[in-house]
């Protein structure tokens, strides 16, 4: 599965790690950047950047780190076709698959241990949608993309 990932300068740290830790488990992982964790940038050049990846068919899923992951959620579902979950538990990794087929993942790389992280990622990779009632319930979100 290829795997697109991107941080802004506070998840950059983290990007690093959660990076390794993708490649060690077999994914093909496209860094979309940042590259450093000292110079200031702006986490939604990065949310957009893998949002669109996701969205054009170029990864299947995406991975978000910022400091708290919600401005990265945030701007990732901007984009048509993304359905990005901020994710701080590993239950919500398995159930934002299971019950919304989330395609992209905005972890917190502040406020969450670098190994829960893992282990959300390896759930959230991992896990299948559930489709069934679910189904329907994803087609209204992705419907709402389209009522303008």
């Amino acid at each position: 599965m290829r795997v697109a990932i991107g941080s802004d300068h506070a998840g950059f740290d983290q990007k690093e790690r959660l990076k390794a830790h993708l490649v060690e488990k077999g994914f093909d992982v496209v860094d979309m950047g940042t590259n450093s964790g000292v110079e200031s940038v702006d986490y939604p050049d990065y949310a957009e950047k893998v949002a669109r990846s996701v969205a054009a068919g170029q990864a299947e899923r995406g991975v978000l780190v910022c400091g708290t992951g919600i401005g990265m959620a945030m701007a990732a579902n901007k984009v048509d076709g993304v359905r990005a979950a901020n994710v701080t538990d590993p239950e919500f990794a398995a159930l934002a698959r299971e019950h919304n087929d989330a395609n992209v993942v905005a972890v917190s790389g502040r406020f969450v241990p670098v190994g829960v992280n893992q282990e959300i990622l390896d759930i959230f990779l991992g896990t299948e949608f559930g489709g069934d009632r679910h189904a329907g319930r994803v087609a209204k979100i992705d419907g709402i993309e389209h009522k303008d």
